[in-house]
């Protein structure tokens, strides 16, 4: 299988990790999360790319789907922050990320995602099953006396498609789907000193576009005329209320949401309030297979 448009899948992770690395500089006591998630959506757009994703930083028992709102007032203290970051080069997709600890105690923690995410990327092939991949993923978290978050799991990607097929697991499925020549994954291990699972909180501040259809209502329709430059890849309310009243923006999402014409995502929070540690790149499995968000 060929892969088109090769270098702008190339440019994407190199956008994605140079970004990542700018943001984990960024992550320090006394910073904003929201002003920090702004700067590297910034950041993103002075290097030549378009967020995939909005800029997503997950604080210690919340492991995914964090988007700060426009009013936000966290500062970071001594979390364990979890950095995602996905750019987008004319619908080519780079995602990748990183985990911070604040406090000094988790180290562990943060290198069992890491060692997990290098494990998997040793036995990633043409050929290797998803099974295997999932198989060094979760003994690699083990080895640190930790648990991967099993209903969460890396994927494939594809044009303007974030979470294509294949599932990339994070514990042995016993799945012996092979990978193919010119296939685009993204590995994401979770590490947790809890349970093991996340479930979804509430509410949601990220959304993308499920269905297209027409809607009556004037708020809804103006809302889905904005939402139009995003190409159904994900966005967040931070980024409406920006351009567009407030009181409108909410409305709007909430009659989209009923006529089924967006999903929510809200943030998945670790089943036993565990930290949780994330790592993640995107790979191109070739011949010699390529980590496109290699960082220098």
């Amino acid at each position: 299988m060929t892969v088109e448009n090769l270098e702008n899948w190339r440019k994407a992770g190199k956008i994605a990790a140079e970004s990542l690395a700018y943001g984990k500089g960024l992550i320090k006591k006394g910073s904003s999360l929201l002003e920090v998630s702004d700067l590297i959506e910034k950041k993103i757009i002075a290097l030549g790319g378009k967020p995939a994703f909005p800029v997503q930083i997950s604080c210690d028992h919340i492991a995914a789907h964090f988007c700060p709102e426009q009013d936000d007032k966290i500062m970071f203290e001594n979390q364990v922050a979890s950095l995602d970051v996905g750019v987008q080069v004319e619908g080519c997709i780079g995602d990748t990320a990183l985990t911070v600890d604040l406090s000094g105690k988790h180290g562990e923690l943060v290198k069992a995602s890491e060692e997990a995410l290098k494990a998997a990327i040793k036995v990633t092939q043409i050929g290797a099953t998803l099974g295997e991949i999932g198989r060094e993923i979760k003994e690699t978290i083990a080895s640190f006396g930790f648990s991967p978050i099993k209903n969460l799991s890396g994927h494939g990607l594809a044009e303007y498609n974030i979470h294509d097929k294949p599932t990339i697991p994070n514990f042995d499925t016993g799945d012996k789907t092979e990978l193919k020549k010119g296939q685009l994954i993204a590995i994401e291990p979770f590490a947790t000193n809890g349970a093991g699972a996340v479930y979804e909180a509430s509410p949601a501040t990220l959304f993308s576009i499920i269905n297209k259809k027409p809607v009556r209502s004037p708020f809804a329709r103006e809302l889905l005329k904005e939402l139009q430059d995003y190409n159904e890849l994900p966005f967040t309310t931070r980024w409406l209320t920006a351009k567009m009243n407030a009181g409108k923006v909410r409305l709007g999402l909430r009659e989209l949401m009923n006529a089924n014409i967006l999903r929510g995502y809200p943030p998945l929070v670790e089943q036993d309030k565990g930290l949780v540690s994330q790592a993640e790149h995107t790979l191109l499995v070739d011949d010699r297979v390529e980590v496109l968000t290699k960082r220098d």
